[in-house]
């Protein structure tokens, strides 16, 4: 019996198919495949969060008719400004926002009609409106927003945080993306690159089959009993190739994905929030696809130790997003409904269950739009702007009911505490414990970090 055990090869193994018996899910799942998350480590120093809930508005929401009000436009409607010096042909207009812009109670910070149930609560929040990024284009500033390069594949900051901290629960990814369509720039925007494939987003995909395959197709006594041989035939493979990084990420690949049958079901299964919780949302027991849906999911995966968790908003990928690029700005009004009180009970359930403290929240786009219309006067659209535009932070570490940075009067260019980028992922680290730029990693012959050679920590938001 021993004799015929050590001639038992992987390969063999393999080739008769034990490697695809009951736990199709770990072949089927690619990503949780790659993504054994490694056990909670240090940071830096104190950290201020625990876990990071990113709300991406995919296509560039307009910065003038949400979070950064600008009165001139309205009373300059239609007044010319000038031509642009990239362009001396095209005459710019100033265009008028759609919606009023109104104060929160609490703090006076002003957020427009389009978000009413945000800003209700925008006093716990830091509304950044100094943003700035360094390309005109949809792909590249999404990865830059992601990744720090706007041309380059680089470790996305889920996963730099995946690496830099590990996870607080072994049986559950430490990097999540909730991503219904494909977003601009693809799987780029959740990828490790160079670092460990264990950071490597898992992508979830709301619906009935979230992540795929997580049903055993057999039981579980047989299941173990395969996963124990087929764990100590990688493990003897990787004794003979201990450098092999993806060969050790796979030696516990069926393990992880054992994990997550067990637990993901459960953590992903809403029908077991309560009524009060599924009103506060907007959501029903039985839903599992609206945006709503996704913010919640988002909470219960942080809450069951998830460290980062990313929902990219897009209704129909890169065709049916925030983008208003040669289209009625007008149509912002629709994806707001489907975010507004969804974002806004986060807040609130987070402080109702005593963990905002420990989340850090971030609402951001790619970059804004111009305060003057795209296609001439009197048009409906409004181009894209990557020299200013508006985010903003809650949660964990982070000053309540203030603004930072400032724009011109029609809001075209930063005047005050700039915020590019590379400082804002400087700021997320450091939210987490994380110096930006300790975090590096040895790749190719020299050392890399997700700030590049750039980056400042804006202190002042910090609480």
């Amino acid at each position: 019996m021993t004799s015929t055990h050590q001639s038992f090869s992987r390969r063999t193994a393999l080739k008769k198919g034990i490697g695809s018996l009951s736990l199709s899910s770990a072949a089927a799942v690619t990503r949780v495949s790659t993504a054994t998350a490694s056990a909670s480590r240090a940071p830096h120093f104190r950290p201020k969060a625990k876990h990071v809930i990113v709300l991406y508005m995919s296509g560039g929401y307009s910065h003038v008719d949400t979070f950064d009000p600008k009165p001139r436009l309205s009373h300059d409607h239609d007044t010319s400004i000038g031509p642009e010096l990239e362009r001396a042909d095209f005459e710019r207009y100033l265009k008028a926002p759609l919606w009023k812009f109104r104060s929160n109670q609490q703090c006076g910070t002003q957020v427009s009609d389009l978000f009413p149930h945000i800003r209700n609560v925008i006093h716990e929040a830091a509304v950044l409106r100094s943003m700035s990024c360094d390309h005109i284009d949809h792909g590249q500033a999404t990865l830059q927003l992601h990744t720090g390069s706007t041309g380059f594949a680089m470790p996305s900051v889920g996963s730099w945080l995946s690496w830099g901290l590990g996870t607080f629960n072994s049986n559950l990814p430490a990097h999540v993306v909730i991503s219904e369509h494909r977003p601009y720039a693809g799987p780029q925007i959740w990828d490790a690159n160079f670092l460990p494939g264990v950071h490597t987003g898992v992508q979830i995909k709301p619906g009935s089959e979230p992540l795929p395959n997580l049903k055993p197709a057999s039981l579980a006594l047989q299941q173990n009993l395969e996963l124990g041989l087929l764990e100590s035939l990688n493990k003897r493979h990787l004794r003979r190739r201990s450098r092999d990084a993806q060969l050790a990420a796979r030696n516990s690949s069926f393990r992880t994905a054992r994990g997550l049958q067990d637990m993901a079901p459960e953590v992903l299964d809403l029908s077991r929030e309560t009524k009060k919780t599924h009103e506060l949302y907007g959501t029903a027991s039985s839903d599992q696809t609206s945006y709503a849906a996704q913010v919640l999911m988002a909470r219960r995966l942080v809450e069951n130790g998830v460290r980062f968790v990313e929902i990219v908003d897009a209704v129909g990928a890169c065709r049916d997003n925030w983008d208003a690029a040669h289209r009625d700005v007008g149509s912002h009004a629709k994806y707001a409904r489907r975010v507004d009180q969804p974002v806004a009970a986060l807040i609130t359930d987070l402080k109702r269950r005593g963990m905002f403290d420990d989340v850090l929240l971030v609402f951001c786009t790619e970059f804004g739009r111009t305060p003057w219309a795209q296609d001439g006067k009197g048009t409906k659209s409004r181009a894209h702007h990557p020299h200013a535009y508006s985010c903003w932070l809650a949660g964990g570490g982070v000053k309540r009911g203030i603004v930072h940075g400032k724009t011109d009067d029609i809001g075209n260019r930063v005047v005050e505490d700039a915020i590019h980028v590379h400082d804002f992922h400087a700021t997320i680290l450091h939210l987490m414990g994380l110096n930006h730029e300790q975090l590096t990693y040895r790749h190719a012959g020299r050392d890399f970090r997700l700030t590049d050679v750039y980056g400042k920590v804006a202190h002042e938001i910090l609480a």
